[in-house]
C-alpha cells in the first residue's frame, strides 16, 4: 500500500520524490514502492463566482446586491483540471492507503490541499507534512512525524474563513461601485485600507508649509551640542536666538551633571518576511514581491534558506542543535564562522530562541545545506547575504559601549554633550572605537562659544513600499504572504502607481477611497478581522460567527453605496469614439501596454494605444516592424519607410522557402550599398556558404 502525497509546485513535487526514493516519473505524478507523489500548481480550485451561483447575478446591476449565497462552493481554475483529474484517479487507486498533504506549511498551502481533498471526494485517511525547509534532512525528519491533519482543521477554517469573507466584501462593493459609478473599481477589506495609507501621507504632504527657526549650538573642544528645548522649532526669529545667546554670555558656563553608563546592544533578531522585504527595500529598491520571489527560490530552487513566509524572528529550542551544522554551510561566507564553530557554535544572542514567539514558522536563517553561490542571480545572492549577515551575529558578543553624558548649564539653559567609547565591538566590529575626546570634571568651568543654526522644517516624505509594509504589520494587513500581492494589485488596478519618489495615489485611486465607507477606509475593521481569523486558526472563535458579521458588514456596506449622492470623474475617459457604436473609449494600462476599451459596457470593442513592435524585419531598413489593426485584419507595417506586409498564417509560415527565394533574399540583403545586414541576411549567407 502506498502514500499519496501533494506538493504544491512541480519543483517541490520533485525534490520529495528524491528523497522518497519515487525514482518512476510521468506527466502528472512521480512513483516509488512505497509513494506516489503529486503535485498542485498553487491553487487548482478557487471560489465560484457569483454568475455560477444565482442565474439573476450574471447580469451586474444594483438590484441583486448584496450578494449573500448561503453556499458559495468551489470550482477548477482555469487551465486546472488535467491535473485536478489525475490527482482523482491517483486518490481512488486501490493502492493508495493515505494522503499526505505536503504543501505549503500555512493558512494557503492548507487551503489548497483541502480544497482538492474535498472536490475529489477522498474518504481515506489524511496525514500533514509540516516542515520549514526543503532540505533532504528536512524532508526526511518531516515525513518520521507525520501528523493527523485533523490537527490542522482550524487553520483550514481560518483560511476558508478569510476567502470567503474577501469573497462577500471584495465583489459586493466593487460591483456596487462599477455599477453605480460606471468605472471599474476595486474596493477591499485589506487593499482600500493600504491604498488609504499612502494617501493619507500625500495629504500630510500637501498640507505641509516650510517653517525656519533657529537652533542655539554650543562648541566646547571640538564637540557640539544644541540647546535642551521641547520644542525644536520655537525660536522662530533670529533676533529672538541672539538676545537669548546675550543672556547667557551674562553667566559663566558649567558641568553641572556628569554621568556614564555601559551601554550593552543585543544582536538583532532573523528577519521575517516583512523586514527582509522592507529592508531590500531600502537597500536595493526591490519591490516587495520581487524580494518574495528571491526568497522562495533561495528556499525552493537552491534550498539554502528556511520557510519565507513566516511572521516570526524567532526560532524554536529544538533548533539549537542544528546551529553548528547552518555554520558549517556557510562556513566561506566570512572568517568568523570558524571562530565561532571551534566555539561550540555558542548563540548569544539567548533570546532568540522562544518556542512561544514562533507560530507556524521561525525566523529567516540559512538551512544545512551548503550554499553553491555560482548558481545563484545577482540578485539572489544580495539576498541570501542579508540572511546570512543576519544569522551570523546571533553568535557574536553583545556591542557595548561607555557612554558618557556631560550638562552643562548656563542659568537655566542646558547643553547635553554626549560621547561614547567602545568596549567592545561585538557584533558590530566595524563600528568606530576610537577614545574620548573630551576630559569632563564636575564643576568645570566652560566659555560660552556659541553660535546660531538656521534651519528648515522638513516636508514629510511618500510613502515607499518598505513604509507601507511597515504601516501594513503594523495595523495588521493581510499577512506576510500576501501583503506583495496586495500592494501589487493596487497598481495593477490603477489606483496607485510607482514613482520614483514612492508610491502615489491615483486620480481615481482618490476618488475610490472618497466613495466607499469609511470604516473600509480605516485599518480599524481590518484588523479586527484579522485578530479574529486569527483566533479561528488557534481554535478560540467561530468561523461561522465570524462570517456572519461579514455579512451584516455586507449589507450596510451595499445600502451606503446605494443610497451615496457622491459624484465620480473618469480620468480614463477619453474624446475618441469606438468605431463599434459611437461611444468614448477608455484607457487602460495591462501588462502588454496600454490599450483603448470601450466605456460601453455591451461593447467589446478594444485596441491597442500604440502598435505593438513585432520581431518582424523591414525588409528596406531592417528595422522591427509594427503590428497594425485594420479593417481586413492586422499587417505588418514599417514606421520608418511605410512599407506594409501581410501576416502569414500558419500554413504560409510552414512552407519552406525555394533556393530560389533563398538567392533572391540573399542578393537583397547584400547590396553593398547597405551599411548593416540583417540578421536574415546573415543567416543565409552563412547557409549558402556551408552548401557551396
Amino acid at each position: 500500500m502506498k502514500q499519496l502525497i501533494l506538493a504544491e509546485k512541480p519543483s517541490v513535487a520533485k525534490d520529495l520524490s528524491n528523497v522518497l526514493g519515487a525514482n518512476k516519473k510521468t506527466k502528472n505524478y512521480y512513483e516509488g514502492p512505497d509513494v506516489i507523489v503529486t503535485w498542485a500548481f498553487g491553487h487548482l480550485l478557487g471560489l465560484k463566482m457569483p454568475e455560477e451561483i444565482d442565474k439573476n447575478w450574471q447580469t451586474w446591476q444594483m438590484e441583486t446586491l448584496p450578494m449573500i449565497p448561503k453556499q458559495i462552493g468551489i470550482k477548477p481554475l482555469p487551465k486546472t483540471g488535467q491535473q485536478l483529474k489525475a490527482i482523482k484517479q491517483l486518490a481512488h487507486r486501490k493502492d493508495v492507503k493515505e494522503f499526505v498533504i505536503a504543501t505549503d506549511a500555512g493558512r494557503e498551502g492548507e487551503l489548497v490541499a483541502r480544497w482538492i481533498l474535498e472536490w475529489i471526494h477522498f474518504n481515506k485517511p489524511v496525514k500533514r507534512l509540516w516542515i520549514s525547509s526543503q532540505t533532504n534532512k528536512a524532508i526526511k525528519e518531516g515525513f518520521k512525524h507525520l501528523k493527523p491533519a485533523t490537527q490542522y482543521d482550524a487553520l483550514y477554517e481560518s483560511a476558508l474563513a478569510r476567502s470567503k469573507a474577501d469573497w462577500l466584501v471584495g465583489l459586493n462593493i466593487s460591483r456596487a461601485l462599477t455599477v453605480k459609478y460606471e468605472d471599474s473599481l476595486n474596493a477591499g477589506r485589506v487593499q482600500t485600507p493600504t491604498l488609504s495609507f499612502v494617501r493619507q501621507q500625500e495629504k500630510q504632504m500637501d498640507k505641509f508649509r516650510p517653517q525656519t527657526y533657529y537652533r542655539i549650538e554650543l562648541e566646547i573642544e571640538g564637540q557640539k551640542a544644541l540647546r535642551v528645548q521641547n520644542n525644536p522649532y520655537e525660536i522662530k526669529d533670529q533676533q529672538e536666538a541672539q538676545n537669548l545667546i546675550e543672556q547667557m554670555k551674562q553667566h559663566s558656563g558649567t558641568v553641572v551633571e556628569l554621568s556614564e553608563k555601559t551601554k550593552t546592544e543585543n544582536a538583532p533578531l532573523p528577519y521575517d518576511l516583512t523586514e527582509i522585504q522592507r529592508t531590500a527595500n531600502q537597500r536595493y529598491n526591490f519591490s516587495a514581491k520581487k524580494t518574495l520571489s528571491l526568497v522562495q527560490s533561495l528556499y525552493e530552487t537552491h534550498k539554502v534558506v528556511t520557510y519565507p513566509r513566516t511572521d516570526s524572528k524567532y526560532l524554536t529550542n529544538d533548533m539549537k542543535k542544528t546551529m553548528k551544522e547552518r555554520l558549517q554551510a556557510v562556513a566561506n561566507f566570512a572568517p568568523e564562522v570558524k571562530e565561532y564553530i571551534k566555539a561550540g557554535a555558542t548563540v548569544k544572542q539567548k533570546a532568540v530562541f522562544n518556542d512561544v514567539k514562533v507560530t507556524d514558522h521561525s525566523g529567516l536563517i540559512p538551512t544545512e545545506q551548503r550554499a553553491s553561490p555560482a548558481k545563484f542571480s545577482n540578485d539572489e545572492q544580495k539576498i541570501y547575504n542579508m540572511i546570512v549577515s543576519r544569522f551570523l551575529t546571533l553568535f557574536a558578543n553583545p556591542h557595548k559601549k561607555l557612554q558618557q553624558k556631560a550638562t552643562v548649564a548656563f542659568a537655566n539653559e542646558r547643553f547635553v554633550f554626549t560621547q561614547n567609547k567602545v568596549i567592545e565591538p561585538g557584533w558590530k566590529p566595524s563600528e568606530d572605537t576610537s577614545e574620548t575626546t573630551v576630559q569632563w570634571q564636575k564643576g568645570q568651568k566652560v566659555r560660552p562659544n556659541f553660535s546660531i543654526k538656521k534651519e528648515l522644517t522638513k516636508p514629510p516624505k511618500p510613502l515607499n513600499e518598505s513604509t507601507l509594509l511597515e504601516k501594513m504589520e503594523k495595523f495588521d494587513l493581510g499577512t506576510p504572504a500576501t501583503r506583495a500581492e496586495i500592494i501589487e494589485k493596487l497598481i495593477r488596478s490603477e489606483l496607485m502607481e510607482r514613482t520614483p519618489n514612492g508610491l502615489q495615489v491615483s486620480p481615481k485611486g482618490k476618488q475610490l477611497l472618497d466613495l466607499v465607507n469609511p470604516s473600509l477606509v480605516t485599518p480599524d475593521l481590518t484588523k479586527k478581522w484579522e485578530d479574529e481569523l486569527e483566533a479561528i486558526a488557534q481554535g478560540k472563535f467561530s468561523s461561522n460567527k465570524f462570517l456572519k458579521q461579514i455579512e451584516q458588514d455586507t449589507k450596510q456596506l451595499i445600502n451606503e453605496v446605494k443610497q451615496s449622492q457622491k459624484k465620480y470623474q473618469d480620468f480614463s475617459l477619453t474624446q475618441k469614439e469606438c468605431p463599434k457604436c459611437g461611444s468614448f473609449l477608455r484607457e487602460k494600462n495591462t501588462r502588454d501596454g496600454k490599450i483603448y476599451v470601450c466605456s460601453n459596457s455591451e461593447c467589446h470593442y478594444h485596441r491597442r494605444k500604440d502598435p505593438k513592435v513585432s520581431n518582424h524585419r523591414c525588409p528596406q531598413c531592417h528595422k522591427k516592424m509594427e503590428i497594425i489593426e485594420g479593417k481586413n485584419g492586422a499587417y505588418f507595417r514599417c514606421k520608418f519607410d511605410g512599407i506594409t506586409e501581410k501576416i502569414p498564417n500558419k500554413k504560409d509560415q510552414k512552407k519552406k522557402m525555394s533556393k530560389q527565394e533563398e538567392k533572391r533574399l540573399l542578393k537583397q540583403y547584400s547590396k553593398p550599398e547597405e551599411p548593416e545586414e540583417g540578421p536574415l541576411s546573415i543567416a543565409l549567407k552563412e547557409a549558402m556558404n556551408k552548401e557551396d
